[in-house]
């Protein structure tokens, strides 16, 4: 899923689902009004596409504003491997983030770099997060104090109820299935939306209305896909000396006309 360019005062967001495979087929596209996020119709647009064309995905690939913990347990729910950078908010230059932390599933937990504990402390259900925290007494004293925490109570970190799924995509970021997936976004499904903008007028839309923006965005997609199919077809390739193959007889050299 690509989120698509600014492309006009109400409506400048646009979305594909694109096959991941080297045909890059536009399986189904989305205009949204500019308040909706990204990650908002994602999952939509995919069980749609999963709907209609009859599709089990392996994998799915994404930028990090699609990374969203509820995007993230449900495609894991499914069981489709996610492939989708983390948000990097909330680390800070210099200091320990979360990720040095060593959680111990057995006793409910943490273990800091300086092999202090942190105890569970409260749980939070409007973000579905729960709170530990080292003692006051064992950071105060800690001689890594300076890199992880100026409270004077302690540090804290929190951990998502649904962290089992987000440390299960943050496992395959060290595979080569998710280099591989990473380099297939960035030269098969990216430029898509280049040539949209550059060829095929969605840089601007030409009308006005929800409805009517997400016509000619299914028609600009519609008619990507038809030249890839041409394209598989042999349609505009260059001719062979000879003749192009299936074609009976040779193709004139410009400029010349061949004689009646």
């Amino acid at each position: 899923m690509i989120p698509g360019p600014c492309l006009s005062v109400t409506y400048c967001r646009s979305l594909y689902v694109v096959d991941g495979g080297k045909a890059r087929i536009i399986l189904t596209t989305l205009v949204t009004p500019a308040e909706v996020q990204d990650n908002q119709p994602a999952l939509d647009l995919l069980w749609r596409a999963r709907f209609r064309w009859q599709l089990r995905p392996r994998q799915v690939s994404a930028d990090t504003k699609y990374g969203t913990v509820a995007n993230i347990v449900a495609i894991d729910a499914e069981r489709i491997q996610f492939a989708v950078p983390l948000s990097a908010v909330g680390k800070r230059t210099g200091t320990f983030d979360e990720g040095v932390f060593r959680y111990d599933l057995d006793a409910d937990v943490y273990h800091c770099p300086g092999d202090k504990v942190l105890r569970f402390l409260s749980q939070s259900a409007t973000t579905n997060r729960r709170v530990y925290q080292a003692s006051a007494t064992d950071c105060m004293g800690c001689s890594l104090r300076a890199r992880c925490t100026t409270s004077p109570r302690g540090r804290r970190i929190s951990r998502s109820l649904d962290q089992a799924a987000i440390d299960r995509v943050r496992g395959n970021h060290a595979t080569e299935d998710y280099a591989t997936a990473m380099r297939k976004r960035k030269v098969w499904i990216e430029p898509l939306f280049a040539e949209a903008k550059d060829w095929h007028g969605l840089r601007r839309f030409r009308l006005r209305g929800a409805e009517k923006v997400n016509i000619q965005a299914q028609l600009i997609a519609a008619g990507q896909n038809l030249k890839r199919l041409l394209s598989w077809q042999g349609w505009g390739q260059r001719p062979w000396p000879g003749g192009a193959p299936g074609v009976g007889g040779a193709i004139p050299p410009p400029g010349r006309v061949p004689a009646e």
